[in-house]
């Protein structure tokens, strides 16, 4: 392994795993329009659920959870942007039925 200098830093370079869900959704959306950051930004909150899930599918999602960590605020944008991913081949997503349960989402293409 090398040491470059870059800026004021030293940087020890290393082989990495590429996460192939995450390289391929970008490359899914690098030509799509429709695709906002905010749309990008809950994509990657319910990419990090399933992950944690253990990387299967069907993944369980509490909404004020995943909006926290999307960093989205309102209701509004939320419902759009998960109405907006499923219209447009990201996902499917199954709300849930009621306030005290859980909705699921299944990440497309992995």
């Amino acid at each position: 392994m090398e040491l470059k200098r870059k800026g004021q830093f030293k940087i020890k370079e290393q082989e990495m795993e590429i996460f192939q869900p995450l390289t391929g959704f970008y490359d899914a959306i690098e030509e799509d329009v429709r695709i906002s950051t905010t749309h990008i930004s809950l994509y990657m909150a319910l990419l990090q659920q399933w992950n944690i899930n253990g990387g299967t599918n069907h993944v369980a999602i509490d909404r004020s959870s995943v909006m926290k960590a999307a960093k989205i605020s309102g209701r509004y944008t939320y419902n759009k942007c998960m109405n907006n991913l499923q219209e447009f081949g990201y996902i499917t997503y199954l709300p849930a039925l009621n306030q005290f349960s859980c909705s699921t989402v299944i990440l497309r293409g992995l």
